[in-house]
């Protein structure tokens, strides 16, 4: 573009600010390109001679060096003026008139060429030039572009301002004068002149900078102990000498005068350099401070036994290590029972401290994570002691602190007799006939005491083991740490017993838990065993769904005996149990703890208020699959509905299939119930909040928000899915993983179905809806082999599955089972020749609708998936 382009006052004075900062940006970007070689050499060699490499190189190495920098910088300053133009107005003008649609600076500067002197060819022309000014308006400045990727490869010029800007940071701009002593002619300068250098370095381990004596002005300098110290003396030999007071040296000391001196700084005094251009200053040594370090609050106990101790540690310049020492307190340990005989030596424990792993090390706070529930100590008087260290050996220790060493509690008391005399046993080997005879006694009679076979069989075998290490008198330190293991294993398997018998398990949780309320657990004690308390009620909930039918017969017949409670009743039980443990009203505690295990002994749990009735979980189950398996078949048909009504709004007949759609779920719904939501599980919290749903219309025929409709009641058949899952018996069998596994799967479409439905997605929500189903009736296959597999067991081998149903008992479709424990039924769901013929009709009707050209297209590929399928 020509730089004398004529433009109007108006548009010359909107141009002003963006044409000026473009035209300096253009300056700016061919300058970078021309001459950024030339800047790349010059930064590169600053940063070599101000980090001193000059001074530590051979001559030749350097001039070689200064001949090839010279070289080369006065070969890159030629290219780059010859590559570089001063832009022009022109150059400004088209780089901002490029960057506007329509290049609208160019055409308000045209002149009409065709057409003047024509009314109607002017107008237009005025009109054309009227819309390029507007546009105009909206000029803003160009960018420059500032990018050299092409040119520079390897990114050299970023190396060369990195080493510059690290020379800045930890050279001198002194050291660049040094070049010149290796110049021609240096030497009669120096003679002329002496000179010196001297640096300070602080021990690596303060992180501290080094200091260039040159540039520093002031009398007083601050180092801290052990710092080094480096002078170096030009020119002519004894004009220049150094004296110092500074490092303590004795014996071979170099002269004053000698060009290179190194020392360390040990203590305060004085350094001189005597002679022309000399200087002075006068020392301070920093001295390293030792480390601290503190208990920073109480031992805390975790439940599992763990031990937690805080502690702070402190240096001024940061703690390297620390270690923590435990020792037996033993004037303080009550010196009872097998106690009494003073303990064979045993060596302190000795732990790491943690270090922290980000953030500065001179202060910080961290905890000392340790299980020592199996030592012998733990539960015993002992001291902690803890030490740290700096980089240079100084050690820092903590004031004794007496404690008891934390570890686990046993609150059963056969585990607590074990590990007792386990500790007895490893306090001194003395105590070894004693320990064997006290086991031998709890042990007499163990069918009173012992509730698992396993635990009596290990604890025997440890007690002949004992004593007959005890009377060959070879019970060395390797059999006495494999009898405690054994014994510390015993009193475990004791504590926490065989899980597999949910009823054992929930008497072991209230037992403890009594003990608990008697020897004043902590806080975190508590929690911990009304988890278990907790977890202990669900496993006899699902073992009492998961009782036999002959169990459910004797239930039946004795409802006198029963007691009845809900889920939310057990629930408030145990959080007002938990409650005034928490609160230290234990005798109140006990006293519903007691009321607790009395309910618990003889109930009935329900679901929801409602009684398992005489079905079994199995039974109740299927039913309850059944029912949101027809559930997903009516969210299926609502959703295909809508699918049609988005891609034929105005198609005949649209509004009835809708409102029947609308309708057929409910209608399921009441079927459902009436076959087996009503009598079973089936008829939940979740599934009774989603029948509600249905009940008030489904799909667009309802009036309702459509979408909104159909995902909240996708999302509520998906948690109805999700309680049928915790309930659902068979833990554990190959075919009852295989049916949680399936309806996992289910789960997850529904989750998917759910999201494609809120985004209008219909065909992606259909295909998640269809997935589902699939995975639904594949987890009732499963389940129904799984019980199949159950009732044959059950009788023995070979009694027919309709004779071992004495409840008559029915398939969620109100059929009877079929025989031999067979899935499925014998019975047809219709009869005659009608389900034919209504069959081919719906296949008939699908081919028409799939051939139709005027249906979208989407519809079209379901539907064809749909004939695929039969």
């Amino acid at each position: 573009m020509k730089d004398d382009l004529s433009l109007s006052p108006e548009a010359e004075r909107r141009l002003r600010w963006p044409l000026r900062l473009t035209h300096a940006g253009l300056v700016a970007e061919r300058a970078t390109r021309a001459f950024w070689p030339f800047v790349t050499i010059v930064l590169a060699v600053l940063a070599t001679l101000m980090l001193g490499v000059q001074d530590y190189a051979a001559l030749e190495v350097v001039w070689a060096g200064a001949v090839a920098s010279v070289l080369g910088a006065v070969v890159a300053l030629v290219l780059g003026l010859r590559r570089f133009r001063l832009p022009g107005r022109g150059d400004a003008l088209a780089r901002l008139d490029a960057s506007l649609p329509g290049r609208p600076i160019t055409a308000i500067a045209d002149t009409q060429a065709i057409g003047a002197g024509d009314a109607a060819s002017e107008a237009v022309w005025s009109a054309h030039v009227a819309r390029m000014a507007e546009k105009v308006k909206a000029a803003k400045a160009v960018e420059p572009d500032l990018r050299l990727a092409d040119r520079d490869p390897y990114a050299l010029r970023y190396v060369a301002l990195a080493a510059f800007v690290i020379a800045l940071l930890f050279g001198s701009v002194w050291r660049v004068a040094s070049v010149t002593d290796m110049a021609p002619g240096g030497g009669q300068a120096l003679a002329t002149g002496p000179a010196w250098e001297g640096w300070i370095e602080p021990p690596a381990h303060t992180g501290k900078p080094s200091l260039y004596l040159n540039d520093i002005d002031g009398r007083t300098l601050e180092v801290p102990d052990g710092s080094r110290v480096t002078i170096r003396l030009y020119g002519e030999i004894g004009a220049l000498a150094l004296t110092e007071t500074v490092s303590g040296r004795t014996g071979e000391v170099p002269p004053a005068t000698e060009p290179a001196q190194s020392f360390e700084v040990t203590r305060g005094g004085t350094i001189a350099i005597d002679g022309p251009g000399g200087r002075s200053w006068e020392i301070v040594v920093t001295p390293d401070a030792p480390p601290e370090v503190a208990l920073d609050g109480p031992v805390e106990r975790a439940p599992t036994g763990e031990m937690r101790q805080p502690f702070r540690a402190a240096d001024d310049y940061g703690v390297v290590s620390g270690r923590a020492t435990i020792a037996l307190d033993l004037p303080s340990v009550d010196r009872r029972h097998g106690l009494t005989i003073d303990p064979e030596p045993r060596e302190a424990i000795v732990l790491d401290l943690p270090m922290t792993i980000t953030g500065d090390r001179t202060e910080f706070v961290e905890t000392l994570i340790e299980d020592l529930s199996q030592h012998p100590w733990a539960g015993l008087a002992v001291t902690l002691t803890l030490e740290v260290s700096d980089a240079i050996g100084q050690s820092g220790v903590s004031a004794p602190e007496a404690m008891l060493l934390p570890g686990r509690r046993f609150f059963e008391p056969l585990a607590a007799a074990v590990v007792e005399q386990r500790r007895d046993l490893l306090w001194n080997r003395a105590n070894g006939p004693r320990v064997a005879q006290i086991l031998r006694t709890v042990s007499h009679r163990p069918d009173d005491i012992f509730r698992d076979e396993g635990a009596y069989l290990m604890l025997r075998a440890a007690i002949r083991r004992l004593e007959g290490a005890v009377e060959d008198g070879a019970l060395t330190d390797e059999v006495r740490a494999e009898i405690a293991q054994v014994l510390w294993d015993v009193a475990v398997l004791i504590e926490e017993g065989d899980l597999a018998d949910a009823l054992e398990r929930l008497r072991r949780a209230q037992d403890q838990l009594a003990e608990a309320i008697d020897n004043g657990a902590t806080d975190e004690e508590i929690a911990e065993l009304m988890q278990e308390l907790r977890d202990a009620m669900q496993d006899y909930m699902r073992q009492l769904a998961q009782q036999g039918q002959q169990e459910g017969q004797d239930m039946a017949q004795n409802p006198q005996d029963m007691q009845e409670i809900t889920g939310d009743q057990l629930e408030q039980m145990l959080q007002r149990l938990q409650e005034l443990m928490e609160q230290g009203r234990m005798a109140e505690a006990q006293q519903l703890l007691d009321q607790l295990r009395q309910m618990m002994e003889n109930m009935q749990v329900t679901q929801g208020g409602q009684g398992q009735g005489q079905q079994g979980p199995g039974q109740q189950a299927m039913e309850g699959l059944a029912e949101t398996l027809r559930q997903q078949q009516g969210l299926s048909d609502e959703t295909f509905g809508d699918l049609q009504e988005q891609f034929s709004p105005g198609q005949p007949g649209q509004q009835g299939q809708q409102g029947q759609q609308g309708q057929q779920p409910g209608q399921q719904q009441g079927t459902g119930q009436g076959e087996g939501l009503g009598q079973g599980e089936g008829q939940g919290q979740g599934g009774e909040q989603f029948g509600q749903n249905e009940g008030q219309g489904g799909g667009s025929g309802a009036g309702q928000d459509p979408l909104g409709s159909l995902a909240d009641r996708q999302e509520a058949l998906r948690q109805e899915l999700e309680r049928q899952q915790q309930g659902l018996p068979g833990a554990g069998t190959p075919e009852g993983d295989a049916a949680r596994e399936a309806l996992g799967r289910a789960g997850r479409a529904m989750d998917d179905a759910e999201e494609s439905l809120r985004q209008e997605d219909f065909a992606g929500a259909l295909d998640d809806q269809a997935e589902a189903m699939e995975a639904l009736r594949e987890g009732m296959r499963e389940l129904g082999e799984m019980m199949a597999q159950q009732q044959q067991e059950g009788q023995q081998g070979g009694e027919a599955f309709g004779q071992a149903n004495p409840l008559g008992q029915r398939d969620p479709l109100g059929r009877d089972p079929g025989q031999n424990g067979r899935i499925g039924t014998d019975e047809r769901l219709l009869q005659g020749e009608d389900v034919y013929r209504r069959a081919e009709e719906l296949l008939d009707e699908i081919r028409r609708r799939s051939g139709e050209q005027a249906r979208p297209e989407e519809e079209r590929d379901y539907l064809r998936r749909l004939l695929e399928r039969f």
